[in-house]
């Protein structure tokens, strides 16, 4: 009888840590997942705002590199030059001209997760569609 008891009380501690740890391991995929939505929508906002920007005026764009924290989130938005090749007038990486017309915007949003640090990035090109 005592071997009975001894044997359904291990089963049953056992069940009650192993739901625990289910459980737990939930809520932390589940704050990965808010947090990653968050970050997206941090993003976009970071992209709509830069357009805003442009839309007010291009000199807004050219001097853009700001840093902002929101939350446990930190946004930065940076705009870089763009160099076109001379003659096909694609974008290049290198060499070329610098289109004064064009620049390449970088989103990035970051924040701790689990005690290490999250990051996403927006990459787009925006031109000056007023000039």
């Amino acid at each position: 009888m005592m071997v009975e008891v001894l044997v359904a009380t291990s089963i049953i501690t056992v069940s009650i840590l192993a739901t625990m740890t289910v459980a737990q391991k939930s809520i932390y995929v589940s704050r990965q997942a808010l947090h990653a939505t968050q970050a997206a929508f941090l993003l976009e906002e970071g992209a709509e705002n830069t357009r805003i920007a442009r839309d007010n005026a291009w000199s807004n764009v050219t001097a853009l590199n700001s840093s902002e924290q929101v939350g446990i989130f930190t946004r930065t938005v940076v705009a870089s030059n763009v160099n076109r090749d001379d003659t096909s007038k694609d974008i290049v990486t290198s060499e070329g001209t610098i289109d004064d017309g064009t620049k390449l915007i970088t989103v990035t949003v970051s924040w701790p997760e689990g005690g290490i640090a999250v990051t996403k990035t927006l990459r787009f090109y925006i031109s000056n569609i007023f000039s």
